[in-house]
């Protein structure tokens, strides 16, 4: 048995002791937003620090999941969100396939051009005014397209596709399979765990994108969630307008109001993440894998 020196002992301590903390640091925010969301006017409005709802009140959920504009800002973020991750995949894979043969001509310099793309960008007015001069401005396009394919992305998915032995696509040539079949039908059954990756990234980045929306769109018909959640709890105007001065003062504040509209929009993600964060570390691991 290895007998641990008091430095190490220490050592254990005191990391123990700081990741508490910033555990705790963390996980506070997201319970005194819950706490405020599930409690009463009464309650919210009591000073000091709020970890646990101590008057269980229901209604500040119930008053935001009773507003339509909830629900179309969730079905465009689904749409979105769906369409969005079957583009990327899609184009990534295309792109990455073609990269990932040693033999196909310029590899080297449309590599580097991925690699400059990653250092350098077009900016935030020539890619509005190309996307207005496209027609996409106020539809779903111009909030999936723009992203389709990304330099790190493609980089990811041709490292995977290099680490397929070579000797088993030859084969397929020989067979008279073409490159299209091989692409199909070996190619990306064979990457299925760097495109389950991908797409869980791309997922993640439409659903909690907002910034694209605010540019590209105008009015709530177009709204995704997140643009929801941000005209709900920076405008408090529009917050005061869901209250009812007459009937509903004691059953929910602005803040309760805001925080059940935080809760709402961000539990779907919440719930599961912590599923899919084995994905994510897999997919880390699987940038660096070189066959």
């Amino acid at each position: 048995m290895i007998r641990r020196t008091a430095g190490e002992k220490l050592f254990d301590v005191v990391n123990t002791c700081f990741l508490l903390l910033l555990a705790l640091s963390t996980l506070y925010p997201l319970m005194n937003v819950l706490t405020y969301s599930l409690s009463s006017p009464h309650t919210a409005n009591l000073p000091g620090l709020h970890f646990f709802p101590t008057e269980l009140n229901l209604d500040p959920l119930k008053k935001i999941l009773s507003n339509p504009d909830l629900y179309r800002a969730y079905g465009n973020t689904i749409l979105r969100t769906v369409l969005g991750v079957i583009s990327l995949v899609l184009l990534t894979a295309m792109m990455a396939y073609p990269l990932s043969i040693r033999t196909f001509p310029h590899r080297k310099l449309l590599s580097l051009l991925l690699v400059i793309s990653l250092m350098f960008t077009g900016g935030m007015i020539p890619t509005y005014l190309l996307v207005k001069n496209l027609g996409l401005i106020n539809t779903v396009w111009a909030l999936i397209l723009p992203p389709a394919v990304g330099g790190f992305n493609v980089m990811v998915m041709r490292n995977f596709m290099q680490s397929i032995h070579s000797e088993l696509l030859e084969s397929a040539k020989i067979d008279g399979a073409s490159e299209f079949t091989i692409f199909t039908r070996i190619v990306l059954p064979l990457s299925m765990p760097v495109i389950a990756v991908v797409g869980l990234w791309a997922a993640v980045f439409h659903w909690n994108s907002w910034f694209d929306a605010m540019i590209y769109t105008t009015g709530p018909k177009y709204e995704v969630v997140q643009m929801f959640l941000r005209r709900t709890v920076l405008n408090d105007a529009n917050t005061s307008l869901l209250i009812d001065p007459g009937r509903e003062m004691d059953l929910y504040t602005p803040v309760t109001l805001k925080s059940a509209t935080i809760m709402v929009v961000t539990l779907p993600i919440l719930l599961v993440y912590p599923f899919l964060q084995r994905f994510f570390v897999k997919g880390i691991m699987l940038g660096s894998v070189k066959g």
